[in-house]
């Protein structure tokens, strides 16, 4: 009951600096602000997000280790690359938000939030550094391992990157799909292929 009360005030603290940041800007709303629209205290408020961008962020803090558990979880017969390949083109038949291919009104002004303010594009790189280091860990945690996990969650944030700048321009997700599964397939030879044939 006590863990569902706090994912519930987590939940609730983080729309309301949503909210208060789509309408006015991320640097224009002030922590206060936010604490005194969700009725804690400023202190409170750092004891459920470190920081003014964990407000925003936190959405992506379930996606943090994704392509790790997705590596873990995977069919025995089933490769790594192959396995985070599959995935990815699942979520962009999903629609899902973290590809980048979702036109949804809320989840585009969400991403033009994110994306349009630096601080919050600085602190996704924490995040990414942190999907990074997951990924290297379920891989098996050597260098080689490492240097595929950065090359994986790079190949991972361009494509979604590109999605939504494709949707951001006015371009449906079900237009734009066709174009982000064949990006994906060739980016996901290129991961498996090397850079040799592009360089």
């Amino acid at each position: 009951m006590r863990e569902r009360k706090k994912r519930l005030t987590y939940q609730a603290v983080s729309d309301a600096a949503i909210t208060m940041f789509l309408e006015r800007g991320f640097d224009k709303v002030s922590v206060a602000e936010v604490a005194a629209a969700a009725d804690i205290s400023k202190p409170t408020l750092f004891r459920y997000f470190p920081a003014k961008e964990d407000l925003v962020l936190h959405r992506f803090a379930d996606h943090e280790d994704e392509a790790a558990r997705v590596v873990t979880g995977r069919a025995p017969d089933e490769t790594p690359l192959d396995a985070l390949r599959r995935h990815f083109l699942d979520g962009l038949d999903r629609r899902d938000p973290v590809t980048g291919l979702c036109d949804v009104p809320q989840v585009l002004a969400f991403l033009r939030l994110l994306y349009g303010t630096p601080a919050l594009v600085a602190r996704l790189h924490a995040y990414q550094g942190r999907s990074e280091a997951a990924l290297a860990r379920a891989l098996g945690g050597g260098v080689p391992d490492r240097l595929a996990a950065g090359q994986i969650i790079a190949v991972l944030r361009i494509l979604a990157l590109e999605n939504w700048r494709r949707i951001d321009a006015g371009e449906s997700a079900d237009r734009v799909y066709a174009g982000a599964v064949q990006e994906a397939e060739e980016a996901f030879v290129q991961l498996r292929t090397g850079l040799e044939p592009h360089a």
